[in-house]
């Protein structure tokens, strides 16, 4: 797994910690920790996705 998105993964969770404790205490700002937990999550599919790309590209080229 690439080193970005295992960052991009850390702060999803983080991020879902940070709105499960927000919404716990009655705070309605879990709304954008939870809207920072979906954009994190679809960066690290993005990198994941594209590092797979391009070990498929390069091994398409030497077989």
């Amino acid at each position: 797994m690439p080193r970005l998105a295992i960052y991009a993964l850390v702060v999803c969770v983080l991020a879902i910690a940070a709105a499960v404790v927000s919404f716990s205490q009655g705070s309605f700002l879990g709304v954008v920790w939870i809207l920072l937990a979906g954009v994190s999550s679809n960066m690290t599919w993005y990198y994941v996705r594209r590092a797979r790309m391009d070990r498929d590209g390069a091994r398409e080229v030497t077989g």
